[in-house]
């Protein structure tokens, strides 16, 4: 345990600042390395969190950049990141499955990783006994990751079916960081109606209010459908139908997170971008309308990502460039691309932390006790 008086004003610093000051002595070292003191860090900085966006480039060798949406350019402003472990070979590139805390669920190929790109620390996750035994292309996913606060545990959450069966059997299964194992969601009383987007953006669950959030299609009544995931309860939520003024047919749409509010975002042809917020999870008059925007003929295919603290919208152009649109005065603010290439790049909004996996720091802190009982030991005889 750390003295809580020690570091008072450190608690407050930004996360890069910290861990810079553990190569100042081992008793910062080990402080600003304490799983109690990263929480309260985390808690304590809550309305200031570093939230910066995570690119990877589509193309060999790997590009990963950190890049903070909060400054006045989004060119001059970013990091290129050194992963600490090694990934598989692959035509792929990994793919970011969600975030959550500070940490990145990674993806590629038959591996899962989660990762923390502020601290290095990183987990390798084992393939589910279900995916073990799948031909992957046969089967469509939806995934999702987040914090389950009553337990302190972290679930990689995935939905997976056959796409060419006519009878849709789901697999329904998350990963307890926790209990480090895989765990089946009985869904035999659960008429699984849903069809999976081949959208890569829909397929990856928005985290909001302790709940995983998925736009899927509704094959039988041929309407899109919000399904959600309660982390602590473990089950599967009804949601309210979606806007009446909603139009799928054609429009490329999605979720995503807009300040306090769980929002949908439609794009038609293009270049008119639309967005309803949802006040109230419950009802199906909460929906609102708050944003009708004119996308500009150089972006060739936008999408949202995330929205600064002033309320600016940031997405990505489809390609491997990034956009920031003004919420306000609805113009277009920046425009910058990384990679010298058309294929694209994978990206993601993460919240920098010092926080470890709770099996991991427990093991340690237990590592640590039986050491110093061994000297305790050693010192009486």
């Amino acid at each position: 345990m750390y003295d809580v008086g020690y570091l008072t004003d450190k608690h407050r610093l930004p996360v890069k600042y910290l861990i810079r000051f553990k190569c100042v002595c081992k008793s910062w070292f080990s402080l600003i390395s304490d799983h109690n003191f990263a929480n309260s860090h985390f808690e304590l900085t809550a309305e200031s969190h570093t939230r910066r966006i995570l690119s990877i480039s589509s193309h060999s060798p790997l590009e990963f950049r950190s890049i903070d949406f909060e400054s006045s350019s989004l060119n001059n402003h970013w990091a290129s990141l050194n992963l600490n472990f090694s990934l598989p070979q692959s035509y792929f590139t990994p793919d970011i499955r969600g975030s959550c805390r500070g940490f990145i669920f990674l993806h590629c190929s038959s591996n899962i990783c989660i990762w923390n790109p502020s601290t290095r620390f990183h987990k390798q996750i084992p393939l589910s006994p279900f995916d073990t035994k799948l031909k992957e292309y046969h089967f469509d996913h939806l995934y999702g990751f987040g914090y389950d606060r009553s337990r302190d545990d972290y679930l990689v959450v995935s939905l997976s079916y056959d796409p060419t069966m006519d009878d849709i059997s789901p697999n329904f299964e998350f990963f307890s960081v926790r209990d480090n194992t895989w765990k089946q969601i009985g869904m035999e009383d659960t008429h699984f109606a849903y069809m999976i987007s081949t959208n890569d953006h829909r397929k990856i669950g928005v985290l909001f209010n302790e709940a995983i959030y998925w736009l899927a299609f509704r094959y039988d009544l041929k309407v899109f459908v919000i399904v959600a995931f309660d982390l602590m309860e473990r089950k599967l939520l009804d949601m309210p139908t979606l806007p009446d003024d909603f139009i799928h047919q054609t429009s490329d749409c999605g979720l995503w997170v807009f300040g306090e509010f769980l929002s949908l975002w439609t794009l038609e042809d293009h270049n008119k971008f639309q967005m309803w917020v949802m006040k109230d999870s419950k009802l199906h008059s909460s929906w609102t309308k708050t944003l009708i925007l004119q996308i500009d003929a150089v972006i060739p295919k936008f999408s949202p990502i995330c929205s600064t603290k002033n309320g600016d919208i940031i997405g990505t152009d489809g390609g491997s460039g990034l956009v920031k649109y003004n919420n306000d005065k609805v113009q277009l603010l920046d425009y910058h691309s990384y990679y010298n290439n058309s294929v694209g790049s994978k990206v993601a909004m993460y919240t920098e932390s010092l926080l470890s996996l709770p099996a991991v720091h427990e093991q340690v802190q237990k590592d640590d006790t039986n050491k110093k009982n061994k000297e305790k030991e050693g010192f009486v005889l």
